[in-house]
Formats: structure tokens, sequence, C-alpha cells
């Protein structure tokens, strides 16, 4: 183990360790001599030679040291070497109890392997061995197989893997502004963003959507707008849009800079209904067909509330499988650099230990005195 510093100019402040002697030589010149007169008389002898001594020895040494123990503690001493070179042992989610080992450490779930790995490899020594075990079937994983500064012992045994968990997502919040016009269109997308929020213990919705008519501005945080009016589209509107909103438009809706536009949303025998276009940092949505059952039947059907959500938030696939066999990690990654231990902590904990017995001793002293 080497012992080492990161800030060692703050190893200077080891000089006011000559700040307790001196309080202890000062202490000294407080003792006043006292004339007798009856030993006036007597003949003077040689005066003995003054000796530096000091009083309270054992005070002068807990408060020297506790000065040393600041100056050490400014200079953020580490120690190099310190961690333990004994092999690991990791364990992936999957793995039955009874292929675990005794000391094992076991990988977080919900987790992807592939960074606990790269983690793991960062923080143990560059001479430790370590071993993995996971099941037959790894969930969560990166598209990259690891690569990882050391040899990594790869042990698959049979196991399952946890069932893959996607949190629920939130019912998205669709605004819409409407011409007077387009009135009749407004109920199909009212009832849509009705469905996708979850029925309260009542029996009632818990959130309205927020309907109004183009001249009402959009709200701050609104993350889909659904624009129902023919002709362009305001200039405020597209500023929204390129700012990272996502808008939904009738196929009536001009724009000066169409952006080209690609199949979002096509039903069984292929006929497209919404089309979908990345627009700055946002995205373009159109429908194309008019909002009337006419033009578009799918509005009567039971699946237009969930293909114009899927459209709208593009949910993320689930996470990728692959076989255990299959994804172990290589080597040829840059070693890490090793990992000192921070002493601060321990030299906090002695430093308010001395302090305390330098307490309790210099104020029994001056009880003694005072007695």
């Amino acid at each position: 183990m080497n012992l080492a510093f990161r800030l060692p100019a703050a190893l200077a402040a080891l000089a006011a360790v000559l700040i307790p002697l001196v309080i202890h030589l000062a202490r000294r010149s407080e003792q006043r001599p006292t004339v007798f007169a009856a030993l006036r008389w007597l003949r003077q002898k040689p005066k003995p030679r003054h000796r530096i001594r000091f009083d309270e020895r054992l005070l002068l040494v807990l408060r020297a040291l506790l000065v040393c123990l600041f100056a050490t503690l400014l200079a953020r001493p580490v120690l190099f070497g310190a961690q333990s070179h004994q092999a690991v042992v990791a364990v992936a989610p999957g793995v039955p109890a009874s292929s675990v080992p005794k000391d094992a450490r076991r990988l977080q779930p919900g987790i992807p392997i592939t960074s606990q790995l790269r983690e793991l490899d960062a923080m143990l020594p560059n001479d430790v061995a370590l071993t993995v075990l996971v099941p037959r079937v790894l969930d969560g994983v990166d598209a990259e197989i690891p690569k990882l500064s050391r040899r990594v012992e790869w042990n698959v045994v049979d196991g399952e893997p946890l069932p893959a968990q996607t949190p629920p997502e939130a019912a998205p919040s669709l605004a819409v502004r409407y011409a007077p016009q387009r009135a009749s269109s407004v109920p199909y997308l009212r009832a849509a963003a009705h469905a996708w929020q979850s029925p309260a213990p009542s029996g009632r919705v818990g959130i309205a959507p927020d309907v109004a008519s183009t001249t009402r501005p959009i709200a701050r945080g609104t993350p889909y707008l659904a624009w129902l009016s023919a002709g362009p589209i305001p200039a405020d509107v597209l500023e929204w849009t390129r700012a990272g909103g996502t808008l939904l438009v009738e196929t009536d809706a001009t724009i000066a800079d169409t952006p080209r536009m690609q199949a979002a949303w096509r039903d069984d025998n292929g006929t497209t209904w919404l089309e979908s276009a990345s627009f700055g940092r946002g995205r373009l949505l159109r429908f194309t067909h008019a909002l009337t059952p006419a033009e578009m039947p799918v509005l009567l059907e039971g699946a237009f509330p969930r293909e114009l959500r899927a459209a709208l938030t593009q949910p993320t696939p689930a996470p990728a499988r692959v076989l255990a066999s299959a994804h172990a990690p290589t080597t040829g990654a840059a070693p890490y650099a090793p990992r000192p231990r921070d002493l601060d902590p321990w030299l906090l904990w002695l430093i308010a230990g001395l302090f305390a017995i330098e307490r309790w001793i210099a104020t029994g002293a001056r009880r003694g005195v005072a007695a």
C-alpha cells in the first residue's frame, strides 16, 4: 500500500505545530515570584541555569498531534493498494439461488447488465479475476457486446430470465385547436383522448382534454397539438413544432416548407390514414383523409384511439433479449487507473476523538488547579 496526497502543498501547514509549543512556554511566565522579608538578608547563591521545561506534556502532545492531523487533512491523503485482490463472482438476475456461491455480488435487475459489467470492471483492481454467472437468456442488453479490460469467465447456468418489465406510459395530453367550420371533427379526437386515460375508481375520467378555438394560445408544456383548420398554419404554431412539439393537422392544412412525409398508420388493406415527418426538433403528422366517417371510416372503429396514440407517442420497442452464450464480454479495452481509498473520513473521526480527549484532560487540569 502506498500513501499519496492530492494537495501536497497543504503540508506546509505542519509549521503550525509550533503554536502549541509557544502557548505552553508563554503559560510559564504567569508564575510570579513572591519576596519574603526574612530571606532578603541571606547570602545569595548563584542562580541555576534556566532550562526549558514544558508543563502538562500530555496536553502538549495531543495539541501538536491535532495540528498535524489538520494539516494532513488539508493535503487530502489517499491510499493506493488498499482494495481487496480476491476474485469476484457477479450474478445476473435470473440465476437460481442454488447456483449462487457465497459472497457473490448480485447485479441489479432493471439495469442493463452490460452497463453494470463496465462499472464493475472500472471499480475492481486490474489483477482481480472476474466471474459472471448468467441465465441462458439475457434481457435488456445493449446492442453491442461489452468490451472490458480484463478476461471474464462467462458461465451460463440453467435459469429463467426475469420477465421484461416496461413502466406504464402516461396518457398523452392532447390539445385541440379548431376553426368553427371543423367543429364536427372535434368529437372524434376528444373521444380518443378520453379513451387513452385510465378510468378513476369512481368511473370518471381524470383530466379533460384542452379543446378550444384557434384563437386561444397553446398552453405552456403542451406536448401534442391537433390543429383542425384549413389553409396555412400560423407561424407561432410552426415555431412551437420546430421547438420540439408534435403537431397533428388535417389533410387540407398547408405549410410552405412541407417536409417529405412517410406513412405512420396503414391498415391491413394498405390504406394510409396518417403520415408523419420530422420538423425541426419536433414532428408533424397529417391525416390523409377528411375527419368524417364517410371519408375516414376508421373514426368509428375501436382501433382508432390506439393507432392514433401509437403514431403520436412513437413507443420505444421492448428491451432486446439475447442468448447469453452469444453475448460473452470480450477483452481489449484500456485498463482503468487504480482507484485509491479516500482517508478523509478516517482522519475526521480520529480528529474528533483526539479533540474530545484533549478537552477532557484540559478541563480536568483546570478543575484541579482551581481546587
